[in-house]
């Protein structure tokens, strides 16, 4: 059913109903992205939608697992940066709650405000979710995509999934949860941000960035049945074991090296804006998109 998208407290965009759908499948709850036509592009409207679907999914004593899917071709085509329903002007009322709110403040305190909350902050605080939690990727999954895949515990990737951060373009070293030296490892890290190329399913399986690959004809039956295994096993002894793990991960330097890097990214967002049109380098969706294309069909068949 449809998990209906929260009122902006001020500002407007174009209406999007349903940017998130939620589902319950006996112990496992399938939560949707849902703007396909944008390949899941993702505006504030649909960071909040899909928080409030976590919390929902969190608080039904009776799920297990949750599945994170994008309807259509996509899993996701990473932050909204150009569609009619961009909204990153708008306010809405902070969950992460660790800074205050964007909307009228100047300059670097204005995207430093927002990316703390929308997507650092949200990132992490889905990280922490009591329950695990499957990505289930299929076709693109980048940038910001990247993000909400690897804030779940497991990934299961279609054969035709591909992966990227191609944000150095701008003059930005990765995307604001910077997750890339642990899901993959420093070396494999620096030639995915370095190079900005689409790699596939099975490079990032080699890396260690996914559990497993599948056909795409398979990905939903796949996935399902992992969440079903999972489902078997008692609830808090699962949320005790990914609570363990996520604190090992810090202990070996992730937290606070997310931290130092999301200075760095607001560095380069401040030289941007010093040296040229705009924080983002003067790239927006179009020319990422067009930037995009050009290097798959040049890249040796990689994506």
């Amino acid at each position: 059913m449809p998990e209906h998208n929260p009122p902006a407290v001020n500002g407007s965009v174009p209406h999007e109903p349903d940017v998130v759908t939620y589902e319950r499948r006996g112990a496992i709850a399938v939560v949707t992205l849902n703007r396909p036509d944008y390949r899941n592009a993702q505006n504030s409207v649909m960071t909040y939608a899909l928080d409030a679907a976590f919390e929902r999914a969190v608080e039904d004593p009776e799920v297990k697992v949750i599945v994170l899917a994008g309807n259509g071709e996509h899993f996701s085509a990473g932050h909204d940066l150009g569609t009619p329903g961009r909204d990153h002007h708008v306010k809405y009322q902070n969950k992460a709650a660790l800074w205050w709110d964007h909307v009228d403040r100047p300059g670097g305190d204005q995207r430093f405000a927002r990316e703390t909350e929308v997507y650092l902050g949200m990132c992490r605080r889905w990280r922490e979710i009591p329950k695990p939690t499957i990505a289930m990727v299929q076709g693109a999954c980048i940038a910001g995509g990247l993000m909400l895949a690897w804030v779940c515990d497991l990934i299961v990737a279609a054969d035709d999934a591909f992966f990227s951060d191609p944000v150095v373009r701008m003059g930005i070293p990765g995307v604001e949860y910077f997750a890339h030296p642990w899901v993959m490892g420093p070396r494999a890290a620096k030639e995915f941000l370095f190079t900005g190329d689409r790699f596939d399913a099975a490079q990032a399986k080699e890396w260690g960035m996914v559990n497993r690959v599948v056909p795409r004809a398979d990905l939903e039956a796949e996935t399902m049945a992992l969440a079903e295994k999972i489902s078997a096993m008692p609830q808090f002894g699962l949320a005790l074991t990914k609570k363990a793990v996520n604190q090992s991960e810090d202990l070996m330097g992730m937290r606070s090296g997310m931290d130092s890097v999301f200075g760095l990214h607001h560095f380069a967002h401040a030289h941007n804006a010093e040296v040229g049109t705009d924080s983002l380098g003067g790239l927006n969706a179009k020319s990422m998109k067009a930037r995009a294309t050009t290097a798959a069909a040049t890249n040796d068949g990689k994506a």
